[in-house]
């Protein structure tokens, strides 16, 4: 049985042995002082787990539910559902490939088919030693459902940043980069950490972001048809013109 197996509807989480410094607990502080009902926190608690472990250990579960008067069953029962709060410790960089209906159609299955056969690894598997789990180079391969870009497909995301319009060789040539230690520019948005640092940054915090320089943060296609209707002198009707129906009593 893996570590990550365990009866059904029992989830089971790493046993790491963590204890999270004092540099954590002040970013924990931090982030539940930002909500008025401390519970509220609960998400980006984890991805802050995450930004340490590479993962949601057992240790992170109860780090978690420690900081929010929540049983280690609560925090749980959100870890598992879901998928963006991984129980394995991912690589220093994750990389998903959108196989989803129309990215598939495009190219999404036979992009994931080439890095999985480059890698050596299947789905959420990372490359090298368990042990080295986030070690420069290591790779996390994933299939992920809808990356919301199908104007653009195919996709993939590096540790959630844009790589649009892949190919198999182009999607191959970026993992290249990667495992060699490169930093390849997103299509849009901030330029390439690794998954730790952008755990963090989905957390909230930003140690560093005035040297964050963004980039693009949207692509021709996905506008198109607003730039049409404004060259055309379409718009939509105003919204006070529409009556909103009566609610039916209860």
């Amino acid at each position: 049985m893996s570590h990550t197996e365990g009866r059904i509807g029992v989830p089971v989480f790493l046993e790491t042995g963590q204890v999270f410094d004092e540099l954590t607990h002040r970013r924990a502080e931090e982030i539940v002082g930002r909500y008025p009902v401390a519970r509220s926190a609960l998400l980006p608690l984890l991805h802050l787990v995450q930004s340490v472990e590479g993962c949601v250990s057992q240790p992170g579960i109860d780090f978690c539910a420690e900081q929010l008067d929540l049983t280690a069953a609560e925090v749980s029962a959100v870890a598992t559902f879901y998928t963006m709060y991984k129980r394995r410790p991912c690589g220093e960089h994750l990389v998903s490939v959108c196989t989803n209906t129309l990215c598939a159609a495009l190219g999404g299955d036979a992009i994931y088919s080439t890095l999985s056969a480059h890698l050596g690894v299947g789905h959420e598997e990372t490359t090298g030693e368990p042990a080295e789990a986030g070690a420069p180079g290591t790779i996390t391969l994933e299939h992920a459902e809808c990356l919301a870009a199908c104007d653009l497909a195919p996709v993939l995301q590096v540790d959630y940043e844009y790589f649009d319009e892949q190919t198999p060789d182009s999607a191959l040539d970026l993992v290249l980069a990667l495992q060699a230690g490169g930093s390849p520019t997103p299509t849009r948005g901030p330029a390439l950490r690794n998954f730790r640092t952008a755990e963090l940054e989905i957390a909230g915090i930003f140690p560093d972001a005035d040297e964050r320089v963004a980039g693009p943060s949207l692509a021709e296609p996905t506008v198109r048809g607003v730039r049409d209707a404004e060259r055309t002198g379409q718009h939509a009707p105003p919204g006070d013109d529409v009556p909103i129906p009566p609610l039916p009593e209860k």
